[in-house]
């Protein structure tokens, strides 16, 4: 049959269902793929042998009950493995190997899936491009020369060239949406709490959460029915009952109503971004969906907010990385104070200290009040602002990213303009609320562009229909030329 991995995840479960392909054969394609690909840089661990023999078990054995059977699958780098290494991106991480899994991993094993390898992020996926990482830059298939996005850029690029069938991320200010965007792929922040934190490598730990990236939209809810689910391990995890997002997918939106904010049409946006958001407001008209403006008045102070509340919670985090338990520790320092000051400026990146430093600053006793307490209030009325919006439509259309993705280098020297990526996709982060991008066009380069449709709490299933809907009316086709191999 033609290439197998060209295939999206639902396609492929379909064909090992009717025995087209074994699990084994599927294996061994992505295999090649990562093999020849190493151009991309998207791995920074292979499990091969392991992920082979699992695939001979099931093909011996198969279950096609579960929701995930015989399907490869390599994750993000941020999420612990059991018995294999897990980075984060960091120095000081090189050779922790966990003695636990994490459970949103765990959810998608116990769904048939298994390991094919370890996905490159931004360190503590603190990072818009993927240029952070210890273990070099990734690069996007879409260009050689083209950041592939951040934090989650090794699984963003791995997903587009066909290296796994599906992949996760972790979003904290926008590190699924924005990569997804930057490769024409689909990629869900699901509300705060669904899927739970406990073993992913923490950044900010009130605003971290894992989501699926894939192909499409039918793959999306199929992953995130895989890994979503209550965790008592995490004290945020939500108890409730657990949904069947794949087989309640409808494309039928007529009636519904999505909210336009104002606030998200910014100085300087390239007029290829306002072009492609009229596009998707037209294709939700033309589907029966009423648009409806709104106002999101305090969504001006959400990049000043996030970069003031995540840095804070990523000092308090990073303070146990301090090279006497686990990870990396400095060979210099006569004494244990100089010792732990060695082995966090030797173990940790230029942009982790950046945080670290900003983080304990506006949480010291002088400048607590003025800039944490004050962003946490700031916090709170942004969350109002969309639960006000909220009482009168089902859904907001926005764009994903202010631009399509950059060149390798272009901002590294330039960490505002970096920031200023998630301008989009923070103020959902804030209010811990799900959030899809969707691949929606190209610019006059032919770069990806997506868009971006926000929810209420909790209502995956009504985003995911409008994504469906939209993705079979939108026409966008990721055409992807292997010039890597």
């Amino acid at each position: 049959m033609a290439d197998i991995t060209n295939q999206s995840l639902n396609d492929i479960i379909e064909n090992l269902k009717k025995k087209k392909v074994s699990s084994t054969d599927l294996t061994k394609a992505y295999i090649k793929n990562i093999e020849s690909a190493k151009k991309l840089n998207a791995f920074v661990t292979t499990t091969f042998d392991q992920a082979l023999d699992k695939a001979k078990q099931f093909d011996k054995k198969p279950n096609f009950d579960q929701l995930l059977p015989g399907i490869p699958l390599a994750v993000k780098d941020l999420f612990c493995t059991e018995n294999i290494k897990t980075t984060a991106g960091s120095n000081i991480l090189n050779n922790f190997i966990p003695s636990y899994e994490s459970t949103v991993t765990k959810n998608l094993w116990d769904n048939g899936s298994f390991l094919l390898g370890k996905l490159n992020c931004d360190e503590f996926a603190m990072g818009s491009s993927n240029e952070t990482s210890h273990y070099g830059n990734v690069i996007n298939p879409v260009g050689d020369q083209l950041v592939p996005g951040g934090s989650s850029g090794g699984s963003s690029s791995a997903l587009a060239a066909d290296l796994t069938p599906a992949t996760i991320g972790t979003d904290t200010g926008g590190s699924i949406r924005q990569p997804a965007s930057f490769t024409g792929t689909v990629g869900l922040k699901p509300t705060y709490g669904l899927c739970s934190r406990w073993g992913i490598v923490a950044f900010a730990s009130s605003l971290d959460q894992a989501g699926p990236m894939t192909k499409t939209i039918k793959d999306c809810a199929i992953m995130l029915e895989s890994m979503s689910g209550f965790d008592e391990k995490d004290s945020t995890s939500i108890n409730k009952k657990k949904e069947q997002y794949s087989k309640n997918l409808k494309d039928n939106i007529k009636g519904l109503k999505i909210g336009i904010p104002k606030e998200y049409r910014v100085d300087n946006m390239p007029k290829e971004i306002d072009e492609l958001w009229e596009k998707g407001k037209k294709i939700l008209k033309d589907l029966g969906a009423q648009l409806i403006d709104i106002s999101l008045p305090h969504t001006k102070y959400a990049l000043p907010t996030y970069y003031i509340v995540a840095p804070a919670e990523a000092s308090s985090n990073l303070a146990r990385y301090d090279g006497v338990r686990y990870g990396y520790r400095s060979k210099q320092g006569k004494d244990l104070i100089e010792m732990y000051e060695k082995t966090r400026s030797e173990g940790f990146g230029d942009e982790v200290k950046r945080r670290i430093l900003i983080g304990t600053y506006v949480l010291s006793s002088g400048y607590y009040d003025a800039y944490y307490l004050k962003a946490q209030k700031v916090r709170q009325l942004i969350k109002k602002d969309f639960d006000d919006s909220f009482t009168k439509i089902d859904a907001i259309l926005t764009p994903s990213t202010p631009s399509s993705a950059f060149k390798i280098g272009e901002k590294t020297n330039d960490p505002v303009s970096m920031y200023l990526n998630d301008i989009f996709t923070v103020p959902v982060n804030l209010a811990g609320l799900p959030a899809l991008s969707l691949p929606a066009g190209v610019d006059k380069k032919g770069f990806p562009l997506g868009l971006q449709l926000i929810g209420k709490a909790l209502d995956e299933q009504k985003i995911l229909n409008i994504g469906y809907a939209f993705e079979k009316n939108c026409g966008f086709k990721n055409e992807i030329k292997k010039w890597w191999s």
